[in-house]
């Protein structure tokens, strides 16, 4: 049985701090591992993160690329299939929020043909594809648009 007590970091995985300016001998005397002149040679060498010796940058080097969509985080995308999960007649957003079906930062939800619908349903306020409208009307269910 392992203990928390008991435990520790592998063999090899801790090194000791490596020493330098203290002579040939011990591996790192004379420039320390810094190599020769230049700025980061010198004590107290200043010098910005990924800054390449005034060289363009790799990060300026390569293209951009990828976008975040900060609305995305308060859309939600809801499958058939969930709308089963949420208790009761009508789904609304805050129903949907509480049987855990969308995050509780979104704002608006959009019903999605994916899955089956078994029992009858009436959406209040959800947004729903022509595909799902078609699957819930046939399921017995009820969609109510509010403007």
């Amino acid at each position: 049985m392992m203990r928390l007590n008991t435990l520790k970091p592998a063999p090899g995985a801790k090194r000791p701090r490596l020493r330098v300016g203290r002579g040939a001998s011990a591996g790192q005397g004379k420039t320390c591992g810094r190599g020769v002149k230049g700025q980061r040679a010198r004590k107290g060498g200043y010098h910005k993160v990924g800054f390449e010796g005034g060289q363009m940058p790799i990060q300026r080097r390569l293209p951009k690329v990828g976008f975040r969509s900060a609305m995305a985080v308060t859309r939600a995308e809801v499958r058939l299939g969930e709308l089963a999960r949420v208790e009761g007649e009508t789904v609304d957003l805050e129903a949907l929020k509480k049987a855990g079906v969308v995050p509780a930062e979104a704002e608006r939800a959009k019903v999605v043909l994916s899955g089956s619908l078994s029992k009858a349903v009436t959406l209040k306020g959800i947004k729903v594809t022509k595909g799902a409208r078609v699957a819930i009307e046939a399921a017995g269910g009820k969609i109510i648009d509010e403007a």
